[in-house]
């Protein structure tokens, strides 16, 4: 019997995550291909990971250098190979868009500019996924196209790194439901890179993005392993659309979370793209409608007795991206936020919600699932805009004699009320 296998995968050095095999011929599991400079085929890794690679180099403080590496590899690319310079027309994105690095793992996404000191990613590039070692985050720093400053995620430096990064998950799944359209980050810096302006995030339906795409007017600017120079590349036109050859969206969609805000688009995208921005011109200039984190992969193989004989070479299906809509309404109040700069500030955080019962959590000053929920608890509970962010506004909220909020949380989910 022949099986088909959805792997979008990952070039990561993590793990393989297994996939129950069944007897029908559909596809029966999906992981992602973020990308990377891979040692050699996952065929059923679910990888949101990091772009890593043993020989790669990441971006020096000099100009970066292309690694000379055995093993890198173009992934992704659909048909001829469009991905060219960015044009002169196109300068001020450019100086919008630079990478995110950690030279202690080698590991290197695209990151692109949305404020003056805010830039925005893939989750998977801070937190990889699942069952892998996440990165540290006081390793991380951006740096911009043909810029020689750097700059660390904000209070990286006094212990509060993660209270200066909201995400859709820091725990991406790798099995179905694949998170795919959670894989968004923004991340506060700790010096304003961003000085050439920001990105505008657009919320478009997705409706609207398949018709801007028909026309022609999506297209893709991120970084790539696979190029001489580490220089931002532009891949357009980029199709986005639902059903494939062999690969019908009745089927894609039941691999993916949320799949109403999948975007599976043509881009032509290659290692270190992961966090890279889907864009479209508008009558205000570019606008980002989509954040690229991964490729959707369809594979072949033989089952005898329920188990796997033989597998066939994986062909790419479409690169997956999430719809702008889902993160543009936290960015909005992520942007404007003064939030939590010290853990002991968060630590404050962390026992004035458990003196109302609302955490329950470890005491050890850091921002995390556990704190978020009691965050989100306490906002509900006191009819302020939910955000689940640590921000000085909330501190003194909750400190604060005039609030009353009864219940315990245990697990971080809110208390019920009689």
């Amino acid at each position: 019997m022949i099986a088909h296998m959805k792997t979008p995968q990952n070039g990561s050095r993590g793990a393989r995550p297994r996939a129950h095999l069944g007897h029908r011929t559909r596809p029966i599991a999906a992981t992602f291909r973020a990308g990377a400079a891979a040692r050699g085929a996952f065929a059923l890794a679910f990888a949101l990971s990091p772009l890593t690679a043993a020989a790669a180099q990441v971006p020096a403080r000099s100009a970066p250098s292309q690694p000379a590496s055995p093993y890198l590899q173009r992934v992704a690319v659909f048909g001829k190979d469009g991905r060219t310079p960015v044009p002169q027309s196109l300068h001020d994105i450019s100086d919008r868009i630079g990478v995110l690095f950690d030279r202690r793992s080698r590991s290197v996404c695209t990151a692109f500019c949305v404020a003056s000191d805010t830039v925005a990613t893939a989750a998977h590039c801070l937190y990889r996924t699942a069952g892998e070692k996440p990165l540290r985050l006081t390793d991380l720093a951006v740096r911009l196209y043909g810029k020689r400053s750097t700059s660390r995620i904000a209070g990286a430096d006094s212990g509060a790194p993660e209270a200066n990064v909201v995400a859709g998950s820091s725990h991406l799944s790798v099995r179905p439901p694949i998170d795919a359209t959670r894989d968004w980050a923004l991340v506060r810096l700790a010096k304003p890179l961003c000085k050439g302006g920001a990105l505008k995030v657009s919320a478009r339906a997705l409706k609207d993005v398949m018709r801007l795409a028909a026309q022609g007017r999506v297209y893709n600017v991120a970084y790539h392993r696979d190029v001489p120079k580490w220089q931002p590349m532009l891949g357009r036109p980029c199709r986005v659309k639902r059903n494939f050859k062999d690969a019908p969206w009745s089927t894609i969609r039941r691999d993916f979370f949320n799949p109403g805000q999948l975007l599976l688009h043509t881009c032509d995208t290659g290692g270190a793209s992961s966090g890279s921005p889907l864009l479209v011109d508008s009558a205000n200039g570019p606008e980002v409608i989509g954040i690229n984190v991964g490729t959707y992969v369809q594979s072949k193989v033989i089952l005898l007795n329920g188990e796997v004989v033989h597998r066939f070479k994986a062909d790419d299906v479409a690169n997956t991206g999430v719809n702008a809509q889902v993160f543009a309404g936290m960015l909005a109040a992520f942007r404007g936020a003064e939030l939590l700069a010290t853990s002991r500030q968060i630590l404050r955080l962390q026992d004035a919600l458990a003196a109302r019962g609302l955490y329950a959590g470890p005491r050890e000053g850091r921002y995390g699932p556990v704190l978020r929920a009691a965050i989100v608890a306490f906002e509900r509970s006191a009819a302020m805009p939910v955000t689940g962010l640590a921000t000085r506004a909330l501190l003194a909220a909750v400190l604060s004699e005039s609030q009353v909020v009864t219940g315990k949380l245990a697990s971080g989910r809110p208390p019920r009320h009689r």
